[in-house]
């Protein structure tokens, strides 16, 4: 795939991250974590041969899953995130790590040519949940798994605002963290089925948070504003700290072909 059009929002998700590449690649949050345990405990000792990495930003389910599969591909919107991982998977010794640069609702891949259809931290950035759900359906074998990792947002409907406009100050590539009942209708209506649904709370610290993406000063303020106004419910949800620290939700599907 050419490199997205200026502009548009594949275009900021590219550059956003690209930019902070070998942050997101050293950054503790993203990798290590219990829903990379599971995963890893989900691949080992099985006869997967071919995994994909969807949204792979710094390549930690592509590290998790080498030693596991026969052949990862790291799929991503950023050339430069690739590189980085390409380059980190070198440093490792993981020889059966290949990158392909695209969009995650255009995937240049064939029907049923994964085992596995891995993503963490990147559908929140998707144009079209349900568009890259189908085709993750469309590349996934009929005896394979998909498993879908990310953050996401409250069913109460100020918690999960609240959520948006935070995510959104500190990165505006962002496109929404969905809500758990989000998630399961459009992975049903892309032809899959819910094996496991396991819920967890991720704190994340809030220097580090803001500066891995290079969040402007005047966005920072703006978030720590909006967190002291916030009601107690959204403060006793969120756990928000003094300092801005906050615990947020997440979610990890393993879904299987229907």
């Amino acid at each position: 795939m050419s490199s997205p059009a200026p502009g548009t929002l594949e275009d900021h998700v590219a550059r956003q991250f690209g930019a902070q590449a070998e942050a997101y690649v050293t950054s503790a949050v993203h990798a290590r974590g219990p829903d990379l345990d599971a995963l890893d405990l989900l691949l080992a000792g099985q006869d997967h041969g071919r995994l994909l990495d969807l949204g792979c930003g710094g390549g930690h389910v592509s590290f998790t899953a080498a030693p596991h599969v026969a052949q990862v591909t790291a799929y991503d919107l950023s050339p430069a995130m690739l590189e980085v991982v390409a380059a980190e998977a070198g440093r490792r010794g993981f020889s059966n790590i290949a990158t392909v640069q695209g969009a995650a609702e255009a995937l240049p891949f064939e029907d049923a040519s994964f085992d596995v259809v891995a993503s963490r931290y990147s559908a929140h950035h998707w144009r079209d949940l349900a568009g890259g759900l189908r085709h993750a359906r469309r590349v996934v074998a009929p005896d394979g798994r998909a498993v879908f990792m990310d953050v996401v947002a409250p069913e109460n409907p100020l918690l999960d605002t609240f959520l948006q406009t935070i995510e959104m100050l500190r990165d505006p590539s962002h496109v929404r963290d969905y809500r758990a009942s989000e998630w399961i209708r459009a992975a049903e209506a892309a032809g899959f089925i819910v094996e496991t649904l396991t819920e967890r709370r991720l704190r994340l610290d809030f220097g580090p948070w803001v500066t891995r993406i290079a969040t402007p000063a005047d966005h920072v303020a703006a978030i720590r504003s909006l967190q002291r106004g916030a009601s107690d419910e959204v403060q006793t949800h969120f756990a928000i700290e003094a300092d801005g620290t906050f615990t947020l939700d997440t979610l990890t599907l393993v879904l299987m072909p229907a």
